[in-house]
């Protein structure tokens, strides 16, 4: 690997379900040699694409876990991440975000910028990542390149230009007009690996000049001198429109589109150099650290090699080889047998063994610098957690992790299962931070939480497979929240004489709806009625509370507990008495602030033919969905709609049958809001009901 870092690129590829970002690359693998023949996704040679390594991926043509790879193009070296395209797997498109420096967003040219394109494009903009759009599919029936570019600057308000014209569309595609260097490129040979360069055919020129006009006039603002070339009317050297491009992309003020079809083997080239040309390097991109030894003040990484070590762990994974720890590097050297820190844990890792992954076949290496990406054998670790030299004591800022919205209760058939069990769920927590996993006191059963019901059934069928686990599982349950809607007061003293020394406390103050955040404790003690020393027990105390509300026995949030009056006894106030005063002061105050019950609310896209547009949006009615908007691409409608997670449960089934399988949806969690009072009563009256058979 180069230690030229100018020549590293660290690329991710995102994209809205089923746009080709699987098959895009494996195109990428294959021209540049990583691998030898192309196997397509469900493809009937059975043999699936090299990147959706897992049985599960092969099987169900998704893309599940990211996969890494590295490959080199003409000189430079390439890290790819094939994200998920699928948003209850939006964590690893999060977690290959965090540590690439630019990105590919792939579209497809008939269904243009779908709902998770949308999401993607955020998630990028969260961490600032330079990208280039590919519009993929133009062999389709209906491309339209032209349409999504203006998508992407109407819906994800990018400046998008395209590059290139294509020549011909749709069966007819053949090639396209380089719009920088006024060429016409063809891809020939049974898997498009001869590029033919060509003059631009003539009924197409005039607009291909005027393309290239409105193309230069757009990235000129980029490039002072470009501006002067254009302004002297001269002939415009191919660099100084390269330069501007790039400086566009990585300001993130330009997006350069290019088109191609990576499942016919066309423009895939062409894409690989305008990473090249337009992505950054490491060097390009400004990453943050924390200074632990210094209040967590926030420093620049320098990407020097002779700095020392910051690495930080992404990705987790329980290969054939045992545990692998995907890290990227952001300054320093790693070399096999070095050891490092971890500064979550303060523990010392010696590095046994360092590998360069290829989707799951692996390349031992012996060193590793700025700007890699790699696997560590055999680390215990989190995901997300940094690893540094002992010179340095400092944590990467931390990656957005959304909450879990729907619980599953899993029971094992036997006690053998029950042990694999309890070994899968470890890993996969340790793997995923958006799967939980928790033993519910009353009912003595493992909840498993996740983000959607296609989240957590691969994860019961991973425990099958993989741990041979087998288990029950039980009817999906809505993560709820409780929360207060007013202020109340409380006063409570907790005092119990049982022989010997007794227990005394008592904790006045109130509580009231925080706006912002899931809970705050504020001291006003003044006099020191409630000494220091128990203040932090009265805080414990109201957190134990926040664990399980009094309506439907879901977790408490949206607190702000305030302490202003107290009292203590000089023998018999405790850690423990004060605790329990709190706990008890709690439940006092939370019956008078009005409590009331929050479901998670889905952010849902539904697609299909117009046709069905009304049996679409009676579905959603009917499930108390509130729409929001609704467009009309050609003969497809896209319904958006507001709709209460614990309503969506089998709406794939009712939908299929109401548009004959022709309509699809997707579904992120948007917010909580309280459920009327019809639901809250039958929540209340369940969770009684329980409760009296426990």
């Amino acid at each position: 690997m180069s230690k030229d870092l100018s020549k590293v690129r660290n690329i991710g590829i995102s994209a809205h379900i089923d746009s080709g970002k699987t098959t895009l690359t494996e195109r990428i693998l294959f021209y540049t040699n990583r691998i030898h023949a192309i196997h397509e996704v469900r493809g009937k040679d059975g043999v699936g694409a090299k990147m959706d390594s897992m049985e599960l991926e092969k099987e169900r043509g998704i893309t599940i876990q990211s996969a890494a790879t590295y490959c080199t193009w003409k000189d430079i070296n390439i890290n790819i991440i094939d994200t998920p395209g699928h948003v209850d797997f939006t964590v690893e498109v999060e977690r290959a975000l965090r540590v690439l420096d630019g990105a590919i967003l792939v579209l497809c040219s008939v269904g243009g910028v779908q709902s998770q394109s949308i999401t993607v494009n955020r998630q990028m903009t969260r961490y600032n990542v330079p990208r280039i759009a590919f519009i993929n599919k133009c062999d389709r029936t209906g491309a339209n390149p032209e349409k999504v570019t203006e998508q992407l600057r109407d819906k994800l308000e990018l400046n998008a230009h395209m590059m290139q014209m294509p020549i011909g569309l749709e069966n007819d595609l053949v090639g396209a007009v380089d719009l920088v260097t006024m060429k016409a490129v063809y891809y020939e040979g049974e898997n498009g690996e001869i590029i033919r360069e060509d003059e631009i055919p003539a009924d197409m020129l005039e607009e291909a000049q005027e393309r290239r006009e409105a193309l230069l006039e757009e990235i000129s603002m980029f490039s002072d001198e470009l501006m002067e070339a254009l302004l002297e009317e001269g002939e415009i050297d191919t660099q100084l429109i390269h330069d501007a491009v790039r400086k566009g992309t990585l300001d993130l003020e330009f997006t350069p589109v290019f088109i191609g079809s990576a499942y016919k083997n066309k423009g895939v080239q062409t894409l690989l150099d305008a990473v090249a040309q337009y992505l950054p390097c490491p060097t390009e991109v400004e990453n943050m650290a924390l200074d632990l030894k210094n209040d967590e003040k926030e420093f620049p990484v320098s990407n020097d090699p002779e700095d020392p070590l910051i690495m930080l762990a992404f990705k987790l994974e329980d290969g054939r080889y045992g545990q692998l720890t995907y890290v990227r590097t952001y300054q320093g050297q790693l070399k096999k047998g070095d050891t490092v820190y971890n500064s979550r844990t303060g523990k010392k890792v010696k590095i046994g063994r360092l590998c360069r992954m290829h989707s799951d076949e692996m390349e031992e290496i012996e060193s590793c610098g700025s700007g890699d990406i790699v696997a560590l054998f055999g680390i215990d670790c989190a995901s997300g957690d940094t690893f540094t030299s002992d010179e340095i004591s400092c944590s990467m800022t931390s990656m957005h992790i959304p909450e879990p919205v729907i619980s599953l209760a899993v029971i094992p058939v036997d006690n053998k299962a029950q042990v694999n069990m309890s070994k899968a769920l470890n890993r996969f927590t340790k793997e995923d931070p958006t799967f939980r996993t928790y033993v519910d006191h009353e009912t003595g059963e493992t909840i498993v939480s996740g983000m959607g019901e296609l989240h957590l059934e691969v994860y019961i069928e991973r425990m099958k497979r993989e741990y041979n686990a087998v288990v029950e599982v039980g009817a999906p349950q809505v993560a709820y929240r409780e929360t207060i809607s007013r202020r109340a007061e409380f006063n409570y003293t907790h005092k119990k004489q049982t022989g010997g020394s007794g227990q005394f406390g008592r904790v006045a103050g109130y509580m009231e709806p925080l706006e912002e955040g899931e809970y705050e404790f504020v001291d006003n003690i003044v006099g020191g009625v409630i000494p220091r020393e128990f203040i932090g027990s009265c805080d414990k105390g109201f957190q134990k509370s926040l664990a399980k509300g009094s309506l439907c026995g879901a977790a408490i949030t949206g607190v702000r507990c305030v302490i202003n009056d107290g009292a203590y006894h000089a023998v018999d106030s405790s850690d423990v008495a004060f605790q329990l005063a709190a706990v008890g002061a709690f439940k006092e105050g939370y019956l008078k602030a009005k409590p009331m019950i929050m479901e998670p609310i889905m952010k849902v896209a539904v697609e299909g033919p117009s046709e069905f547009q009304g049996a679409i949006m009676g579905s959603i009615n009917q499930r108390r969905g509130m729409i929001i908007g609704t467009s009309e691409e050609g003969n497809y409608t896209v319904i958006e709609a507001e709709v209460p997670l614990s309503e969506m449960f089998g709406y794939s089934t009712t939908l299929r049958s109401l548009t004959q399988g022709k309509a699809e949806f997707t579904m992120e969690f948007a917010t909580f809001k309280p459920v009327p009072k019809s639901v809250s009563e039958e929540l209340i009256k369940a969770y009684q009901e329980e409760k009296k058979n426990a």
